[in-house]
Protein backbone atom coordinates (compact mmCIF):
# COMPACT_ATOMS: atom_id res chain seq x y z
CA UNK A 1 0.00 0.00 0.00
CA UNK A 2 1.44 3.27 -0.79
CA UNK A 3 -1.42 5.43 1.06
CA UNK A 4 -1.78 4.09 4.68
CA UNK A 5 -4.92 5.01 6.78
CA UNK A 6 -3.74 5.94 10.16
CA UNK A 7 -4.85 3.52 13.14
CA UNK A 8 -6.85 3.46 16.05
CA UNK A 9 -4.82 3.97 18.76
CA UNK A 10 -1.72 4.78 17.04
CA UNK A 11 0.44 7.03 19.62
CA UNK A 12 2.65 8.53 17.39
CA UNK A 13 2.99 12.07 17.05
CA UNK A 14 0.29 13.47 14.27
CA UNK A 15 1.79 16.15 11.69
CA UNK A 16 0.17 19.38 13.00
CA UNK A 17 -1.00 20.28 9.32
CA UNK A 18 -2.85 17.35 9.07
CA UNK A 19 -4.89 17.55 12.36
CA UNK A 20 -7.45 20.52 13.52
CA UNK A 21 -9.87 19.64 11.04
CA UNK A 22 -12.94 22.23 10.61
CA UNK A 23 -16.18 20.72 12.62
CA UNK A 24 -19.51 21.66 10.56
CA UNK A 25 -21.81 20.42 13.82
CA UNK A 26 -20.19 23.08 15.91
CA UNK A 27 -22.88 24.87 17.78
CA UNK A 28 -25.56 22.73 16.58
CA UNK A 29 -28.50 21.37 19.12
CA UNK A 30 -28.18 17.90 18.33
CA UNK A 31 -30.54 15.32 19.42
CA UNK A 32 -29.41 12.97 22.03
CA UNK A 33 -27.70 10.57 20.13
CA UNK A 34 -29.11 6.71 20.21
CA UNK A 35 -28.18 3.66 22.70
CA UNK A 36 -30.61 1.09 21.69
CA UNK A 37 -29.71 -1.12 18.90
CA UNK A 38 -33.33 -0.65 17.03
CA UNK A 39 -32.41 3.33 16.79
CA UNK A 40 -29.31 2.79 15.59
CA UNK A 41 -30.84 1.38 13.07
CA UNK A 42 -33.04 3.75 12.38
CA UNK A 43 -30.16 6.63 12.05
CA UNK A 44 -28.24 4.46 10.15
CA UNK A 45 -31.21 3.77 7.50
CA UNK A 46 -32.01 7.86 7.21
CA UNK A 47 -28.30 8.23 6.92
CA UNK A 48 -28.37 6.01 4.01
CA UNK A 49 -31.81 7.71 2.40
CA UNK A 50 -30.57 10.81 2.55
CA UNK A 51 -27.04 10.01 0.97
CA UNK A 52 -29.03 8.32 -1.67
CA UNK A 53 -31.63 11.28 -2.17
CA UNK A 54 -29.49 14.24 -1.88
CA UNK A 55 -26.99 12.62 -4.51
CA UNK A 56 -30.44 11.71 -7.05
CA UNK A 57 -32.20 14.97 -6.35
CA UNK A 58 -30.12 17.63 -4.75
CA UNK A 59 -30.66 19.67 -1.88
CA UNK A 60 -33.90 21.32 -2.60
CA UNK A 61 -35.40 18.51 -4.33
CA UNK A 62 -34.61 16.46 -1.63
CA UNK A 63 -37.53 16.84 1.35
CA UNK A 64 -37.69 15.26 5.33
CA UNK A 65 -41.00 13.16 4.26
CA UNK A 66 -38.92 11.83 1.45
CA UNK A 67 -35.81 10.73 3.35
CA UNK A 68 -38.12 9.30 5.88
CA UNK A 69 -40.44 7.47 3.15
CA UNK A 70 -37.41 5.88 1.33
CA UNK A 71 -36.26 5.06 4.86
CA UNK A 72 -39.39 3.24 5.50
CA UNK A 73 -39.58 5.16 8.96
CA UNK A 74 -42.84 7.80 10.06
CA UNK A 75 -41.47 11.28 9.32
CA UNK A 76 -41.31 11.63 13.86
CA UNK A 77 -38.73 9.44 13.55
CA UNK A 78 -36.48 11.38 11.45
CA UNK A 79 -37.21 14.52 13.64
CA UNK A 80 -35.83 12.02 16.64
CA UNK A 81 -32.41 11.65 15.08
CA UNK A 82 -32.16 15.11 12.95
CA UNK A 83 -33.92 18.37 13.83
CA UNK A 84 -33.87 19.36 9.76
CA UNK A 85 -32.49 17.99 6.80
CA UNK A 86 -29.67 20.89 6.65
CA UNK A 87 -28.80 19.41 10.14
CA UNK A 88 -28.78 15.75 8.63
CA UNK A 89 -26.50 17.36 5.86
CA UNK A 90 -23.97 18.85 8.36
CA UNK A 91 -23.49 15.49 10.22
CA UNK A 92 -23.08 13.73 6.82
CA UNK A 93 -19.90 16.28 5.57
CA UNK A 94 -18.90 15.94 9.43
CA UNK A 95 -18.19 12.50 8.96
CA UNK A 96 -16.66 12.90 5.37
CA UNK A 97 -14.38 15.20 6.89
CA UNK A 98 -13.86 13.21 9.49
CA UNK A 99 -12.81 9.88 7.38
CA UNK A 100 -10.70 12.63 5.26
CA UNK A 101 -8.85 13.13 8.91
CA UNK A 102 -7.87 9.34 9.38
CA UNK A 103 -6.51 9.13 5.63
CA UNK A 104 -2.29 9.10 6.22
CA UNK A 105 -0.66 11.14 3.28
CA UNK A 106 2.75 10.33 3.79
CA UNK A 107 3.55 8.17 0.95
CA UNK A 108 5.33 4.73 1.64
CA UNK A 109 8.91 3.97 0.91
CA UNK A 110 9.63 2.98 -2.52
CA UNK A 111 7.46 3.07 -5.97
CA UNK A 112 7.70 5.72 -8.55
CA UNK A 113 6.28 9.26 -8.39
CA UNK A 114 3.69 8.41 -10.79
CA UNK A 115 2.52 4.89 -8.86
CA UNK A 116 2.59 7.23 -5.82
CA UNK A 117 0.96 10.16 -6.75
CA UNK A 118 -2.43 7.43 -7.96
CA UNK A 119 -2.31 5.41 -4.43
CA UNK A 120 -2.83 8.71 -2.80
CA UNK A 121 -5.62 9.53 -4.76
CA UNK A 122 -7.29 6.60 -4.87
CA UNK A 123 -6.96 6.44 -1.14
CA UNK A 124 -8.75 9.93 -1.04
CA UNK A 125 -11.52 9.04 -3.62
CA UNK A 126 -12.29 5.99 -1.64
CA UNK A 127 -13.79 8.09 1.54
CA UNK A 128 -15.16 10.44 -0.80
CA UNK A 129 -17.26 8.41 -2.38
CA UNK A 130 -19.03 7.12 0.04
CA UNK A 131 -20.37 10.82 0.66
CA UNK A 132 -21.12 12.01 -3.24
CA UNK A 133 -24.67 12.48 -2.74
CA UNK A 134 -23.54 14.86 0.52
CA UNK A 135 -20.88 16.91 -1.37
CA UNK A 136 -23.66 17.49 -3.95
CA UNK A 137 -26.49 18.88 -1.88
CA UNK A 138 -23.56 20.62 0.67
CA UNK A 139 -22.16 22.84 -3.02
CA UNK A 140 -25.61 23.53 -4.00
CA UNK A 141 -27.18 24.42 -0.32
CA UNK A 142 -23.99 26.51 0.35
CA UNK A 143 -25.35 29.15 -2.40
CA UNK A 144 -28.15 30.16 -0.37
CA UNK A 145 -26.82 29.58 2.97
CA UNK A 146 -24.76 31.82 4.21
CA UNK A 147 -23.83 29.89 7.64
CA UNK A 148 -22.55 26.98 5.18
CA UNK A 149 -20.58 29.42 2.63
CA UNK A 150 -18.94 30.42 5.85
CA UNK A 151 -17.95 26.94 6.87
CA UNK A 152 -17.09 25.58 2.74
CA UNK A 153 -14.17 28.36 2.56
CA UNK A 154 -13.14 26.57 6.20
CA UNK A 155 -12.91 23.08 4.58
CA UNK A 156 -11.23 24.57 1.46
CA UNK A 157 -8.91 26.36 3.41
CA UNK A 158 -8.26 23.15 5.78
CA UNK A 159 -8.24 20.22 2.32
CA UNK A 160 -5.54 22.65 0.74
CA UNK A 161 -3.48 22.58 3.38
CA UNK A 162 -3.46 18.50 2.88
CA UNK A 163 -3.18 18.87 -0.14
CA UNK A 164 0.06 21.45 0.06
CA UNK A 165 1.41 18.67 3.00
CA UNK A 166 1.19 15.85 0.48
CA UNK A 167 2.88 17.59 -2.54
CA UNK A 168 5.87 18.91 -0.02
CA UNK A 169 6.57 15.32 0.58
CA UNK A 170 6.09 13.78 -3.45
CA UNK A 171 8.96 16.80 -3.89
CA UNK A 172 10.97 15.02 -1.53
CA UNK A 173 11.27 11.57 -3.75
CA UNK A 174 13.91 11.16 -6.65
CA UNK A 175 12.98 12.93 -9.90
CA UNK A 176 11.08 15.35 -8.40
CA UNK A 177 11.16 19.14 -9.88
CA UNK A 178 12.68 21.89 -8.19
CA UNK A 179 10.96 25.34 -7.82
CA UNK A 180 7.51 24.08 -8.18
CA UNK A 181 4.66 27.02 -6.72
CA UNK A 182 3.26 24.31 -4.38
CA UNK A 183 0.94 26.03 -3.02
CA UNK A 184 -1.09 27.40 -6.13
CA UNK A 185 -0.99 23.67 -7.91
CA UNK A 186 -2.45 22.45 -4.68
CA UNK A 187 -5.12 25.35 -4.86
CA UNK A 188 -5.77 24.27 -7.94
CA UNK A 189 -5.83 20.60 -7.39
CA UNK A 190 -8.40 21.12 -4.29
CA UNK A 191 -10.79 23.11 -6.11
CA UNK A 192 -10.69 20.78 -9.16
CA UNK A 193 -11.02 17.64 -7.11
CA UNK A 194 -13.85 19.50 -5.03
CA UNK A 195 -16.02 20.29 -8.21
CA UNK A 196 -15.06 16.57 -9.37
CA UNK A 197 -16.68 15.12 -6.58
CA UNK A 198 -19.84 17.69 -6.47
CA UNK A 199 -20.21 16.11 -10.26
CA UNK A 200 -19.54 12.38 -9.86
CA UNK A 201 -23.14 10.82 -9.05
CA UNK A 202 -24.35 11.49 -12.73
CA UNK A 203 -20.67 9.74 -13.38
CA UNK A 204 -20.20 6.25 -13.91
CA UNK A 205 -17.61 4.16 -11.89
CA UNK A 206 -15.06 4.09 -14.60
CA UNK A 207 -15.98 7.63 -15.86
CA UNK A 208 -14.54 8.82 -12.66
CA UNK A 209 -12.00 6.41 -12.36
CA UNK A 210 -10.93 8.26 -15.62
CA UNK A 211 -11.08 11.93 -14.13
CA UNK A 212 -9.13 10.45 -11.49
CA UNK A 213 -6.38 9.21 -13.64
CA UNK A 214 -6.22 12.57 -15.43
CA UNK A 215 -5.66 14.37 -12.15
CA UNK A 216 -2.81 11.71 -11.65
CA UNK A 217 -1.21 12.57 -14.75
CA UNK A 218 -1.38 16.04 -14.52
CA UNK A 219 -0.01 16.26 -10.69
CA UNK A 220 2.62 13.44 -11.89
CA UNK A 221 3.95 16.36 -14.34
CA UNK A 222 3.80 18.88 -12.55
CA UNK A 223 5.79 17.62 -10.04
CA UNK A 224 8.51 15.34 -11.31
CA UNK A 225 10.74 15.65 -14.32
CA UNK A 226 10.41 13.40 -16.76
CA UNK A 227 13.15 10.80 -17.42
CA UNK A 228 15.59 11.27 -19.90
CA UNK A 229 15.30 8.70 -23.02
CA UNK A 230 17.72 6.39 -23.26
CA UNK A 231 20.25 6.80 -26.16
CA UNK A 232 19.76 4.49 -28.92
CA UNK A 233 22.54 3.71 -30.95
CA UNK A 234 21.72 3.70 -34.42
CA UNK A 235 22.84 0.84 -36.85
CA UNK A 236 25.11 1.87 -39.77
CA UNK A 237 24.17 0.51 -43.13
CA UNK A 238 26.33 -2.22 -43.53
Amino acid sequence: MLCRRSRRGDRRPRDPLLTGRPNPLAGEDLPAAPRQQRSLDKRSRLRAAGLTLFGQRGYEGTSVDGIARRARLAVGSFYQHFRSKRQLLLVLMDELLEGLSRLDLRPAAGGDGRAVVRALLAGAFATDRQYLGAVRAWQEAVLSDPGLAREQRRIHAWTTVRVVAAFTRLQQMPGARRGVDVLGLARVMDGFFWNLLGRATQMSAAELDQWIEAATHLIYHALFADPPMQSRRVPRPG
